[in-house]
């Protein structure tokens, strides 16, 4: 239990590390307000004396009271943790580079980096039940209560955000902001639904007892045998049906390369698996 804890909290850590470094090296001298936080502590900045850093860190504290009040005590430590990194590495970027200049010299190549960092940082945090904090919070709390995609629930929220914008900057600002916003909306669920696949493999041969000890005792995979009988001679066949992550499916088709077994082999993505899929142990074959 403390290693899965000690797991979980070192992934935070490093997610937030990439988000901090998207924010810093790349939102922030693109001066594009996005749907996020530190877009909206930016055009604060611009009307108080605040940095943007103390901005982040009063915004975040009041939306975490909100997320553990409605999403649950794990969920509210884990971003409690994130949120305290956040404002951290910024101001550790500001201190040990202050002069932050464009690293790309062109805002839409920063905001497209900026996007698909973000995105992968944010897919991270909420593989483990936690979030960046500001309005991933409150994108989770409509993903639970609406069943809205997460990638579409981030987009919702933060054009709302994006509106502010208009205080401080003009309306190419808040188209250019909204684009970005909707960009990384859809890259979360790309890189959310990467994570999630798995290949179903359905595999005839005279020797699938070979194969399903292959797979049960190797691979620590599950089997499920079906009957089955061609519709050209009438012979009657056994099917075997696996699911897999794509690097456990690799080996298997290297093993059967490899032993040089004769087998007619049909693959399909699926998209997301439920129930005990991730528990690794030997399953028995269904009858």
């Amino acid at each position: 239990m403390k290693t899965n804890t000690l797991k979980s909290f070192l992934t935070i850590t490093l997610a937030m590390f990439i988000i901090s470094v998207a924010i810093y090296f790349f939102l922030i001298p693109s001066q594009v307000i996005t749907g996020s936080v530190t877009g909206l502590a930016m055009v604060l900045a611009k009307i108080t004396s605040l940095s943007i850093s103390t901005l982040t860190f009063v915004i975040n504290a009041l939306l975490l009271i909100l997320g553990i009040v409605l999403i649950g005590k794990e969920f509210g430590a884990k971003t409690i943790y994130a949120s305290l990194l956040l404002p951290l590495f910024l101001a550790m970027f500001e201190r040990i580079y202050p002069n932050n200049i464009s690293l790309t010299q062109n805002a839409v190549f920063d905001m497209a980096t900026y996007t698909l960092i973000l995105a992968f940082g944010q897919t991270i945090l909420f593989r483990v039940n936690a979030s960046s904090g500001g309005t991933d919070i409150i994108a989770k709390i409509v993903n639970k209560y609406t069943h809205m995609d997460l990638g579409k629930a981030c987009t919702l929220v933060g054009l709302l955000i994006c509106t502010t914008s208009l205080i401080v900057y003009d309306i190419g600002a808040l188209v250019v902001g909204a684009l970005a916003t909707l960009a990384n909306g859809q890259a979360v669920d790309y890189f959310i639904d990467g994570f999630n696949k798995k290949k179903k493999i359905c595999i005839l041969s005279k020797e699938y007892e070979v194969i399903q000890d292959y797979i049960m005792n190797t691979l620590k995979r599950g089997v499920t045998l079906y009957s089955a009988k061609g519709g050209y001679d009438k012979t009657e066949h056994t099917e075997l049906v696996t699911i897999m992550a794509t690097n456990e499916y690799k080996k298997l088709l290297y093993y059967l390369q490899e032993s040089d077994i004769e087998a007619f082999v049909t693959v399909s993505t699926v998209n997301e698996v439920i129930g005990t899929w991730n528990t690794k142990k030997r399953v028995e074959k269904l009858r």
